[in-house]
């Protein structure tokens, strides 16, 4: 008889690159907000 290696399943693959991606865009769409707020307060200082 011949033995084979169990095969491994790769642990949430699809689920962690979706929460990697949420992520990023979380922190993309932080940092695009935060610097349209500076650009208007520049705006309005002059």
């Amino acid at each position: 008889m011949e033995r084979k290696p169990p095969k491994k399943k790769p642990a949430k693959v699809p689920d962690s690159r979706q929460d990697r991606l949420k992520q990023a865009l979380k922190t993309n769409l932080a940092k695009r907000k935060a610097q349209a707020r500076a650009r208007k307060s520049d705006e309005t200082r002059g």
